[in-house]
């Protein structure tokens, strides 16, 4: 089935802007903008995760800006409008790295003479990207929302070694999750290697259709998302996640998600993505591949961006914070006990974590009206506006 080209501006709710900002770190930055009419405004910049775009905030900037904010979501790097970076597989990945990507959400306020903002929210990765902003500088950014990701804090420097010897190294989880039966593989080491890009971007049922049960079968309309917490970072405990997080070792994920295919009858039913709204997204991925956003998790495996962070080895984010997920995504715990240590340890002024019956993984589409109102309220409260 062919799905015509979108036209973004026609899709966005009223008083939403899109446009490009040049000269951000290396980047033209494209931006979607809500209430921009007014200057003075606090600021509230929204942040995206994978594979997602700006677009994926559509339904909650209106409230927002009804609220008395400016609000701001890029298309990240790597991702949808904004180009100047090199998206290949075979390139340096610093530019991809923690660091970098705070640099670009920097540079982005400092283009638009923006020297502090209210509140930075993240999701699914852009969770990440929010923690490393609110760690690394709270005097810009006054508050944040984690969404779906917990943040259990930077990598830990082995500590006290001199007394009681190197630390043990880590379990090798690729292994231990190959050595199962059946063998599972975990999706970040398989979105980190050659082939996931192509098994994407190529699949056999069309990139619509791939996005239509990737994003069906990570939210709450898949019935099978009914998560637990998982006791620790093992094999065992590992493969109790979805196929979507530990996959079969023999499939990629084009091939895991369309054995989830949603129905015709259930596509027509979903009201947090139509057909002509998810069509933006494989629009966009059609036209620019994943690559670009792939290359985030291959950061993860590069020991010398790992330990560049180490940097902050110990440092909290004190500033106001909360988190908020769909009840029914395993996000939450899919890194067994980041969500009860970004609570009593990664974040000193937690104030609330919100768990919204009816969303999965896509919180702030499936629930939008739900989340609008909590972000709302925490912005208000933390830039004095309540």
């Amino acid at each position: 089935m062919t799905h015509p080209t979108p036209n973004l501006e026609a899709l966005l709710p009223s008083g939403i802007r899109s446009r490009l900002i040049p000269d951000i770190n290396g980047l033209t930055m494209h931006v979607l903008e809500a209430g921009f009419e007014s200057e003075g405004r606090p600021v509230i910049v929204l942040l995206h995760g994978f594979p997602e775009l700006a677009f994926s905030w559509r339904r909650v900037m209106p409230a927002l800006a009804a609220a008395g904010f400016h609000v701001i979501a890029p298309d990240q790097r790597g991702y949808g409008r904004t180009t100047g970076s090199d998206n290949r597989y075979d390139v340096e990945l610093r530019p991809f790295g923690a660091l970098n990507l705070v640099r670009d959400v920097l540079g982005l306020l400092a283009a638009l003479g923006i020297k502090s903002v209210a509140t930075v929210v993240g999701h699914d990765f852009g969770s990440m990207v929010a923690a490393y902003c609110a760690l690394l500088r709270p005097d810009v950014f006054r508050s944040v929302v984690l969404m779906s990701a917990p943040f259990g804090g930077p990598p830990a420097l082995p500590f006290d070694t001199l007394r009681q010897g190197p630390a043990a190294p880590a379990p090798d989880i690729s292994a231990a999750l190959g050595a199962l039966d059946p063998p599972r593989k975990h999706y970040q080491v398989y979105y980190s290697g050659r082939e996931a890009d192509g098994d994407m971007h190529g699949a056999p049922q069309g990139v619509h259709d791939f996005l239509r049960a990737y994003y069906y079968f990570k939210s709450a309309d898949w019935r099978g998302n009914t998560p637990y917490r998982l006791e620790s970072w093992t094999a065992g405990e590992l493969a109790k996640l979805p196929t979507y997080y530990v996959m079969n070792a023999g499939e990629g994920m084009a091939e895991t998600v369309a054995h989830h295919m949603p129905s015709r009858e259930e596509i027509a039913a979903c009201r947090w993505l139509p057909d002509t709204e998810l069509a933006v997204y494989s629009a966009e991925y059609q036209r620019t591949g994943f690559q670009g956003g792939l290359n985030w998790y291959r950061c993860r495996y590069v020991p010398e961006l790992n330990n560049e962070l180490q940097i902050f080895s110990g440092r909290t984010i004190d500033v106001p914070s909360c988190f908020i997920a769909g009840a029914s995504d395993w996000g939450i715990h899919q890194r067994p006990h980041d969500f009860e240590r970004m609570q009593t340890t990664a974040c000193t002024a937690m104030q609330a974590c919100h768990l919204i019956n009816g969303a999965g993984h896509w919180v702030q589409q499936e629930q939008s009206q739900a989340v609008a109102k909590l972000l709302t309220e925490f912005a208000a409260a933390n830039s004095g506006k309540s």
